[in-house]
C-alpha cells in the first residue's frame, strides 16, 4: 500500500501532550510544517483533540494529534481533560511538551507516570530553548527545542522516525492463510444498510492486501455465492463474508472449503481473539432485564436494516429469548465505566488503531465484563463458530 494510500487506522498515532501554554500546538505545527493548530498567549486555546493524516518524512505516513491541556479547569476544562484520556487509548507514540522556562512539573510529572504505566513509547519535549539557559541535563528520551526558531525540531522528527521504525511491526490480514495463486471469495452483501458507490473499508483492505499476494479474487453478493462456486472448476482456499450473511453463506458453502468472517479477520488482526472467543460464551447466559454495549469503531450515518442498531439486537433476542437492554456507542466514544453491562459486542475495529482496541479490551477485561466482536457473535448465534475460526486457528 502507498505512503499516500495507507489508511488511519493503520498509521501509527502521535499524540502531543502538554499544559496548557507550555508551547504544545506551536510543537505540532513546526514538526508537521503546517498550521495545524490554533497558536495564542490564551490559556486553553487547543479546546479538542485536532487530529489529521498526513504524510511527514522521515517519518512517512503517520497520524498527528494536538490535545487539549492536560491542566485545564473548570467543569468545560474537565470535559476537555476527558477528551485527552480518550486519545490516550489510541496513542502509538506521546510526545510530552514541557515549558522548558518552567521544567517538570507535578502535573507532567503525573502524566509521565500515566505513560509508564501503559507503556507507551515517548519523548519528553522542553520547548522554548531560546528563552531559557536553564533546561536540566537532558536524558535519552528527552530533547530541548524551540518551536519559534526551529532549532532541535528536524532531530525532534528524527527521533520519532526511530521510534516508528522500532514499534512499527507487519502484520498481515489474511495473506498468511492462502497462498500465492489460490481462489478465494468475498461474499459483500449489498442491502440497503450497504453504503452507495462502495464498499467498505475491512473489505477493500482484504481485497487488496489478496490482490499484492497475488490470489484470485472473486466478488458476489450472499445471494450468488451457490452459483459463484458451481461455475468453478476448483475449490477456493477460502471463503471470506460479511458477518450479516453468515447463516446464509455457511449453508451455502461445501463444508470441505474453509470460510470465515472480515469482522473475524481484524479480530485476529488487532486485537485479542482468544479473549473475544471467551467472550462469545456470555450471550448463553444473558436473562431478562440484563444490559448490552454494542460499540462501533466508526461514524457512519445510522440507515433502516442497520446491524449495530438494528440486526444484532434482533438476532440476541431470538438466541436467548429473553428481553435486553441494548445501549449503543460510536467512534472515539466508550465508556470509562463498564459496570452496568453483561457482555460488549463490538465491531471488527476497522476504523480503530490495534493499539485503541487493544486498550478496550484492557478496559473491559479490568472491569470483567466479557467483550465479543460482531462477527464472534454472530457465528456463536448461528452454531457456526468451530467453523468460522477453524481457518484463523489452524
Amino acid at each position: 500500500m502507498s505512503l499516500n494510500t495507507t489508511v488511519s487506522a493503520l498509521r501509527p498515532h502521535i499524540a502531543f501532550f502538554g499544559r496548557r501554554n507550555a508551547g504544545k500546538s506551536s510543537v505540532v505545527n513546526a514538526v508537521t510544517n503546517q498550521k495545524l493548530s490554533i497558536v495564542s498567549d490564551t490559556l486553553g486555546t487547543t479546546t479538542d483533540p485536532v487530529q489529521k493524516a498526513m504524510e511527514l518524512l522521515p517519518l512517512g505516513p503517520v497520524v498527528i494529534i494536538d490535545t487539549p491541556g492536560f491542566d485545564d479547569e473548570g467543569a468545560l476544562g474537565e470535559m476537555r481533560v476527558a477528551r485527552t484520556g480518550e486519545v490516550l487509548r489510541k496513542t502509538d507514540i506521546a510526545v510530552l511538551v514541557v515549558d522548558g522556562t518552567v521544567g517538570l512539573t507535578e502535573a507532567d510529572e503525573a502524566l509521565l507516570k500515566e505513560l509508564q504505566n501503559r507503556r507507551l513509547p515517548y519523548i519528553v519535549v522542553y520547548n522554548k530553548s531560546d528563552l531559557t539557559t536553564n533546561t536540566p541535563p537532558l536524558q535519552p528520551h528527552e530533547i530541548a527545542v524551540s518551536a519559534l526558531t526551529g532549532e532541535g525540531i528536524g532531530e525532534l522528527k528524527e527521533r520519532l522516525a526511530r521510534l516508528i521504525k522500532a514499534d512499527n511491526h507487519e502484520k498481515p490480514i489474511v495473506a498468511d492463510l492462502v497462498k500465492e495463486g489460490d481462489a478465494v471469495i468475498l461474499v459483500i452483501p449489498i442491502d440497503e444498510s450497504a453504503p452507495k458507490g462502495r464498499i467498505i473499508l475491512p473489505q477493500q483492505q482484504v481485497l487488496r492486501e489478496l490482490l499484492d499476494h497475488h490470489c484470485t479474487v472473486l466478488c458476489c453478493q450472499d445471494t450468488e455465492l451457490k452459483a459463484t462456486l458451481a461455475k468453478l472448476s476448483d475449490k477456493p482456499a477460502l471463503v471470506i463474508t460479511d458477518s450479516q450473511a453468515f447463516k446464509k453463506v455457511a449453508a451455502d458453502t461445501p463444508e470441505d472449503i474453509p470460510m470465515t468472517s472480515f469482522s473475524i479477520l481484524f479480530a485476529r488482526y488487532k486485537g485479542n481473539l482468544d479473549g473475544l472467543i471467551c467472550g462469545a460464551n456470555a450471550l448463553k447466559s444473558l436473562q431478562n432485564g440484563d444490559r448490552v454495549l454494542i460499540s462501533e469503531g466508526c461514524t457512519h450515518h445510522r440507515q433502516c436494516g442497520d446491524i449495530g442498531t438494528v440486526k444484532l439486537p434482533k438476532w440476541l433476542k431470538d438466541y436467548t429469548n429473553a428481553d435486553l437492554l441494548c445501549d449503543f456507542t460510536q467512534g472515539g466514544t466508550f465508556p470509562d465505566d463498564l459496570s452496568s453491562y453483561k457482555v460488549i459486542i463490538h465491531c471488527g475495529g476497522c476504523m480503530l488503531n490495534e493499539k485503541e482496541m487493544q486498550n478496550r479490551q484492557r478496559i473491559a477485561k479490568s472491569a470483567g465484563v466479557p467483550m465479543v466482536n460482531y462477527g464472534i457473535a454472530i457465528a456463536a448465534m448461528n452454531g457456526i463458530l468451530d467453523r468460522a475460526l477453524q481457518p484463523v486457528l489452524r
